[in-house]
């Protein structure tokens, strides 16, 4: 793989975070795209990625950003690559402050936010979507997976809690495996 520069590393993140609307689980079909178009991370491991984003605290945009631009170029390319996703958040936030109050009653403006809920709900479904058809390759994992989701979304079980099970059962299971095969 060839070295990327900084500042082409702070440039696409902040092209990926000027063009994502809704934040994290959002910005994951933009960053696969970009990232592998270049030929900078490979499809297969945008998947450990987003898993160690969610697992660290803070805002999972910044967070995937930190894991990609690290693995571009170390803390250097994390530093470049969360500057990059920050920058145009902030620089629009501003803006908004700065004259949202002389339309901020406007029905069409009201209008075109509640617009935009839907479209930001099927850029967090896709790749949700498409990483666990990658991911889940056995019947247990789409069990694991169908049940993680129904406890959180309609039971409201803390993802932690789920995460921790899942840890001592994935320990658990290896534990015994190995056990087993070395009688």
């Amino acid at each position: 793989m060839k070295k990327v520069s900084l500042l082409e590393i702070f440039f696409v993140f902040a092209k990926i975070g000027a063009f994502t609307i809704g934040g994290g689980y959002a910005m994951i079909p933009i960053i696969q795209r970009e990232l592998s178009s270049r030929g900078w991370i490979p499809d297969e491991e945008l998947p450990d990625i987003v898993a160690l984003s969610q697992s660290a605290p803070g805002v999972m945009a910044v967070n995937i950003s930190i894991f990609a631009g690290h693995r571009l170029r170390g803390f250097p390319g994390a530093v470049a690559a969360t500057l990059g996703s920050i920058t145009p958040s902030f620089l629009i936030i501003l803006a908004i402050a700065m004259f949202f109050s002389a339309f901020r009653d406007n029905v069409w403006v009201e209008k075109a936010f509640k617009g935009i809920r839907p479209v930001v709900i099927s850029l967090i479904a896709v790749p949700m979507v498409n990483m666990a058809r990658k991911s889940c390759t056995t019947w247990w994992k789409w069990l694991l997976a169908v049940a993680a989701l129904l406890l959180v979304a309609f039971l409201g079980v803390s993802p932690i809690y789920i995460l921790l099970v899942v840890l001592i059962l994935g320990f658990s299971v290896t534990y015994y495996s190995q056990k087993r095969w070395k009688r």
